[in-house]
């Protein structure tokens, strides 16, 4: 890394300048990063496969249960924007250290939550906790990396993630299963207890100041932060608390309506804010890259299929299958493996392959949607958790190539300035991605279950039904290659394949 002059005074960003570190104390700091996503991601989707142990032990209601996931992905990704922009501008080393130490707190009060309110209280918050922590990640990687060490940092971080996201669903089975019915989920929540004191300790230890003090008085916009949280919200919520249930009340779909209404207002703000010489919350030049905005969408209509992939194979496996919870997780550990390695090789072949690279992995996860529901369907149910098993490391391998690559090219060109709320941009289209999907592949899971209940064996009522949840499975891939392709054409057209 190398200094940079001080900006002006009418300048965009305030006078900082980046710190010269050692290749060693870069890759240290990574590495510290890199557990604090993993702890975030861990924490998404260790918590589902929990939630019939915190009906019994709480006797929680369906909408608690929706809030105990949903309410963490909702504040996470209302947070996530500003979080980033922060540590754009200010230290992402007191950032981590504060969303670290909000994260341990809140997950201590989950663990001792004695009845369904402290406990949604406190997930919100360690929600807040999470989307406080992760832009920070993004924006020291593109900070500390350029060329192609910046691609390996990005394959190892995705082989990471994609450790988490598929090995979470296992670790929270076995969890339960050593703690009993009864307070087994509460170790889910135990566990982050000592993971998370000693991240925090690692963190203050060899997490560097990446910028000098600013003398500039730092501007948050609150007027952009509260309109884009409104958007947010309004978006996210009809899509949270979609359950498929004949009693979803079809009303809260207006807010899409009152989520579009805010979103005009932020983007007539934030303009009009720029041209009085502020600092507008989000940086709309940086949509004008195309690398940038084909990636964005690619992430987000990835992430809209695959974790709706994973819960519907869980719901399918334990409902249909009748399953424990920590063999159905079990389903994903070749998911996980193969999608780390797959993530190491992408990292080093995206500054070579680019953009292809990303369109074959989606070919490969469409491919693997297909195939599941095929052993779903026309296994034995004896072989059938196998049958999944064996298709999932075929979709571990694609996966792998789809994230990490897609991070790489879609950061390529965004200013260090920005990397932070760049990053955090992309996340929060991932959860975005993750809610809507979610919700569809539910509605529609669910609704099959209702309709069909009366009528038909509850195998093929379950083998109807996940057929049909996967479906939006297959949508949401089908909009991610056309934008993929999209993206190889445009950059054809240019002459630029790679970063």
């Amino acid at each position: 890394m190398s200094d940079q002059p001080p900006a002006p005074s009418g300048s965009a960003h305030p006078p900082t300048r980046d710190i010269v570190l050692s290749s060693k104390h870069r890759w240290r700091a990574y590495w510290v990063a890199v557990a604090v996503a993993a702890l975030t991601i861990l924490d998404l989707t260790k918590v589902n496969v929990a939630l019939p142990s915190i009906e019994a032990a709480l006797n929680a209601g369906p909408t608690e249960l929706q809030l105990v996931v949903s309410g963490y992905i909702l504040t996470f990704g209302l947070v996530l924007v500003p979080a980033g922009r922060l540590g754009d501008l200010r230290s992402r080393r007191v950032l981590f250290l504060v969303g670290l130490s909000l994260f341990l707190v809140t997950s201590l009060a989950c663990a001792l939550a004695p009845n369904t309110g402290v406990l949604l209280v406190a997930r919100l918050l360690q929600g807040v906790a999470a989307g406080i922590q992760m832009p920070q990640v993004l924006g020291l990687v593109q900070q500390l990396f350029q060329g192609k060490e910046r691609g390996r940092a990005f394959g190892l971080f995705g082989a990471t993630i994609g450790i988490a996201t598929a090995f979470g669903p296992t670790l929270g089975g076995l969890l339960i299963a050593l703690g009993g019915e009864t307070d087994g989920w509460r170790l889910i929540f135990w566990i982050n207890i000592p993971l998370v004191a000693i991240v925090i300790a690692l963190a203050a230890w060899l997490l560097p100041d990446t910028r000098t003090k600013s003398r500039r008085k730092l501007d948050l916009d609150p007027v952009g932060v509260l309109l884009f949280a409104l958007t947010i919200l309004a978006l996210m919520w009809p899509f949270l608390f979609t359950t498929g249930a004949p009693g979803d009340d079809p009303r809260r779909w207006w807010l899409l309506v009152v989520s579009v209404v805010f979103a005009a207002g932020f983007v007539f703000w934030e303009r009009r804010y720029a041209d009085r010489g502020g600092m507008p919350l989000m940086p709309f030049s940086i949509f004008g890259l195309s690398s940038y905005r084909n990636g964005v969408l690619i992430s987000t209509a990835y992430f809209a299929a695959i974790p709706a992939m994973f819960l519907l194979g869980t719901l399918f496996l334990q409902g249909g299958l009748g399953l424990e919870p920590v063999f159905a997780g079990m389903v994903t550990i070749g998911f996980a493996v193969a999608s780390a390695w797959s993530s190491w090789i992408g990292g080093n072949l995206v500054t070579r392959l680019g953009r292809p690279l990303v369109v074959w992995g989606i070919l490969g996860m469409v491919a693997t949607a297909g195939g599941l529901v095929l052993a779903a369907l026309f296994t034995a149910p004896e072989w059938t958790p196998w049958a999944m098993a064996g298709v999932m490391v075929v979709g571990g391998f694609a996966g792998g190539l789809v994230i990490s690559p897609n991070q790489t090219l879609t950061l390529a060109d965004i200013p260090v300035t920005s990397g932070g709320v760049a990053g955090s941009v992309g996340q929060l289209g991932q959860r975005i991605g993750t809610a809507v999907g979610t919700a569809i592949a539910l509605a529609l899971f669910y609704a099959t279950v209702y309709r069909e209940q009366d009528t038909a064996d509850m195998t093929v009522v379950y083998h109807d039904a996940y057929a049909s949840g996967m479906i939006t499975v297959g949508v949401f891939l089908g909009i991610a290659l056309i934008v993929g392709v999209g993206d190889l054409a445009g950059r054809a057209r240019s002459g630029s394949q790679t970063p």
